[in-house]
């Protein structure tokens, strides 16, 4: 295995993809294991590392709780107590404790979960872990890192009789102290402290001698000494050898706890081991979250099938700005091998090449890649770059001669099993002599069997990669009349580099730009114009066919909408026509029988008149039966229809809900109406004309029949159309607006369903005509969505 040159990882960033998983380390546990990242192509371990990795980022994505605090390097307390007859200090068994406690969890977390995360359980399964050991030292250590009194009896026992003295010790020293005070013998601030592990009071110098005691401090102005008197000079020895019988009782105790862990020591490396590991793993998993990386289908074999890739640094880069990364999708296998990628500079050809080792790089180290998971991912041994400039003074490089020194190397060690990346090949010398040179190495590295990347400016290449079957052309995308790149990578022909365009732009003087065309010949240059129509053609031809695919879906489903229009439309009449058959048939049977019964009836009775005139009244009657009833409106006032056109001040009702209103104005077909207090827009289509008298008298009435408390009480500010035909939609909907506009409602709410989008399409036609209504649009996804249509009324 081989990786060329020594600093391909920062060449190539991955030593920032280091320090963004070191940022998501919870530990030094953690960051260990960081350092430790290897490019590797052992085909069996990077198909460990990233399972692991894909493991873990499912149980974040699961929100399962894993442990994420006391990820505690223990390492060096477990080498000190290694040592015969050492002992851990409080803080530190308290530090062992919740390291120990939060391996205890972890270990826990994965109990019964074999088949879930067969990787993480088969790490966690082989840890030993006792624990007898984190129980014994929670009966020791309390919360705070210090030795529980009731440890052992006999420190609960010292600490007692030490409490007691204390105790004791500050009610002689309180007394002291207010009666020092009252005598003025103290500072007016002065409190009680501690010299020299004594509790002492501090007196004025001038009185030092008015009291009996030991001085065992002073202040820095030498104005107040801090003395311990006499009558607490027995308490405090007291104290002070209870304090000592503590501190040994304390060392006891954390002697035996020591030595309770010795024989661990071993079992717990490893344990902390595993714990530095679960740190790492997450840590990945959290890197491959925000990179929105997965787990891609890797092959034993050397084959780059990409789809959705992105450069890792850039997309972070780009996100923190408010911008997106644009993917490019790639493809390499044993037929082509070597991809030779052109374009105008500055349009991503060697953002792509570090790409695809930065990809490649980061996979075979166990990290999870920003690639769509359907890509495939081939293991290669070596990896060989050239990028930049390495032109170095200590050897005499020129930035040439380091290139063709790195050429040296990968024509010696390069095979099937290696991948190269080369950037603007051949340049840096005379381009007749660099471009040569370049092909001839291109030519032997494509013998080799190895794959690569190469980006170049020259003609010669990218002919050559015509011609070669093992090497296939690529081109980086550029808006020629913007003359600005678009990032995409096209596989299959090769790029122009826009020089004469670009020198167009940026207003080159035209005479330059004709005379450079001489130089470079008809022949360089129709084959650019070429390549420039053809990027040309294709943009055109890529917003075409994007246009024509919106008006083939909008049509589809327009079509749709159509058919399944039609069919409910011929269903209803089928069996309309067929209900008027009926009836027809059974009116036609019923009015044959009344005229034979009349005609038998009329000879029977030999044409008396009176009787006749009868016969003939009835069979009438029954004429004017069979005639349609004209439909009632619901709590409509009882008044006169007036003909006539309808003109200001008259009085009108509405026909299809009975409420009556006084004209106010007349605008072609729309009529404003005052109706109680309230001003709506009607069609005048849906009015007719009353009598004023009537009205008049029918005024407690219609007041009783439109009452608009009683309205706002029964009105409902949400209507529900499934299930209904297209007519009824219709005319619920227009009296449903009607009334919401009346009541002083600003927002409706019309339920019609998804479906075949029938109703919604009725509804929202009806809506768009209706001058009461402000707009509308489909509800919150989370509420029905475009099932739904919310009204905002004016």
């Amino acid at each position: 295995m081989q990786l060329y040159p020594q600093n391909l990882e920062s060449k190539i960033g991955f030593d920032k993809i280091k320090e963004l998983l070191r940022a998501e380390c919870l530990s030094i546990l953690g960051t260990r294991f960081v350092d430790k990242v290897a490019f590797s192509d052992d085909f069996k371990l990077i198909s460990k590392l990233l399972e692991q990795t894909e493991e873990f980022r499912s149980i974040i994505v699961s929100g399962e709780f894993f442990p994420e605090s006391n990820f505690i390097d223990i390492n060096p307390y477990l080498e000190k107590a290694k040592i015969e007859g050492s002992f851990l200090l409080e803080e530190e068994l308290h530090e062992v404790k919740l390291a120990l406690s939060t391996l205890h969890k972890c270990l826990r977390f994965f109990e019964g979960k074999e088949e879930a995360y067969p990787q993480l359980y088969q790490l966690s399964g082989a840890i030993l872990f006792e624990d007898n050991l984190l129980k014994a030292i929670e009966s020791k250590i309390d919360e705070k890192g210090h030795v529980r009194n009731n440890a052992s009896r006999e420190l609960a026992e010292v600490r007692s009789r030490l409490s007691s003295s204390q105790v004791r010790l500050r009610k002689v020293l309180d007394q002291i102290m207010r009666t020092a005070r009252e005598q003025g013998y103290t500072p007016d601030d002065a409190s009680l402290t501690i010299r020299g592990g004594r509790m002492v009071i501090p007196v004025l110098a001038e009185h030092k001698r008015k009291l009996k005691g030991f001085i065992h401090d002073e202040s820095a102005t030498g104005q107040t000494v801090f003395m311990e008197p006499a009558e607490v000079l027995d308490i405090n020895n007291e104290i002070k050898e209870l304090e000592y019988l503590e501190r040994r009782e304390i060392n006891k105790i954390l002697t035996a706890l020591t030595n309770q862990l010795r024989p661990h020591i071993q079992d717990l490396r490893r344990a902390f081991y595993f714990l530095g590991m679960m740190d790492f793993i997450r840590a990945k998993a959290r890197l491959a979250l925000k990179l929105n990386a997965s787990l891609p289908k890797l092959e034993k074999t050397r084959v780059i099938e990409w789809y959705d890739a992105r450069h890792p640094l850039l997309m972070l880069s780009l996100s923190q700005q408010g911008r997106s990364i644009v993917p490019l999708n790639l493809a390499l296998n044993h037929n082509k091998r070597i991809l030779m990628i052109s374009g105008p500079n500055a349009g991503g050809k060697s953002v792509t090449l570090k790409t695809v080792a930065l990809i490649q790089y980061m996979l075979q180290s166990g990290l999870l890649v920003p690639l769509a998971s359907h890509s495939t991912v081939g293991i290669f041994q070596n990896i060989f770059i050239d990028i930049g400039d390495e032109q170095s003074i200590e050897n005499d490089l020129s930035t040439y001669s380091s290139h063709l020194h790195s050429m040296k190397f990968f024509t010696q060690f390069a095979d099937k099993k290696t991948l190269f990346l080369i950037d603007e090949f051949g340049t840096g010398t005379e381009p007749a002599f660099g471009g040569a040179i370049a092909e001839a190495i291109l030519d032997q590295l494509s013998g080799s069997g190895a794959f690569g990347v190469v980006t170049t400016h020259y003609g010669n290449l990218k002919q050559m990669a015509n011609n070669n079957p093992n090497l296939v052309n690529g081109a980086m995308r550029y808006d020629v009349d913007k003359l600005e790149p678009l990032y995409e990578l096209e596989i299959g022909k090769p790029g122009s580099s826009f020089a004469l365009e670009i020198a167009r732009k940026i207003g080159l003087s035209g005479k330059i730009i004709e005379e450079a065309k001489s130089k470079i010949g008809d022949e360089r240059v129709n084959y650019d114009r070429l390549l420039t129509k053809l990027e040309n053609e294709k943009g055109r031809l890529a917003a075409m066919t994007k246009e024509a695919s919106k008006k083939e879906v909008l049509l589809a489903k327009q079509m749709e909408e159509y058919a399944s229009l039609k069919k409910s439309i011929d269903a209803q009449r089928k069996t309309l026509i067929n209900d008027a058959k009926i009836e027809a048939k059974r009116l036609l049977q019923e009015a044959n029988q009344k005229i034979e019964k009349t005609i038998r009836e009329i000879k029977e009775k030999k044409a008396d008149k009176a009787q006749t005139k009868e016969v003939r009244s009835q069979l009438q009657q029954y004429e004017k039966s069979l005639k349609p009833e004209a439909k009632p409106i619901e709590n409509a006032p009882d008044v006169k229809v007036l003909d006539g056109p309808i003109e200001i001040g008259d009085h009108v009702r509405i026909k299809d809900n009975g409420a009556i209103g006084e004209v106010l104005g007349v605008k072609g077909k729309d009529v404003e109406l005052l109706i109680g207090d309230l001003k709506t827009n009607v069609k005048l289509s849906r009015l007719e004309k009353v009598s004023k008298k009537e009205v008049k008298k029918q005024t407690t009435r219609v007041k009783t029949n439109f009452d608009s408390t009683k309205k706002m009480m029964d009105f409902s500010s949400n209507l529900d159309l499934r299930g209904k035909r297209g007519e009824e939609a219709l005319f619920e909907i227009q009296q449903f607006v009607d009334e919401g506009y009346m009541l002083g409602l600003r927002e409706l709410r019309i339920v019609h369903g998804k479906g075949d989008g029938i109703l919604r399409e009725i509804c929202r036609n009806l809506l768009h005509k209706m001058p009461n209504v402000k707009r509308f649009q489909d509800e919150h996804a989370d509420r029905g969505g475009a099932g739904v249509t919310l009204v905002e009324l004016k």
